[in-house]
């Protein structure tokens, strides 16, 4: 989860993300921000990202975009 945090980080500095729950519902991440997040994410977590996936409830806090890198993984 560190290396998802460290992207976080890359993306938009200086929030508390291990705590924050509406990355999205409060605009800290825009529309780019998740464009830039998924490309990273994939690059990072070999995994790729479908765009069924790219909704706000997968990308709202690390908690739930680390059980989207998970469950990806899982799939293969």
């Amino acid at each position: 989860m560190d290396k998802l945090i460290e992207i976080l980080e890359d993306i938009e500095s200086g929030l508390d993300y291990e705590n924050c729950e509406s990355l999205v519902d409060d605009n800290y991440l825009d529309s780019l921000d998740i464009i830039s997040l998924v490309a990273a994410i994939e690059d990072a977590f070999n995994v790729q990202i479908p765009a069924v996936d790219v909704i706000p409830e997968n990308f709202n806090s690390v908690e739930s975009i680390w059980k989207l890198i998970n469950r990806l993984e899982e799939e293969g």
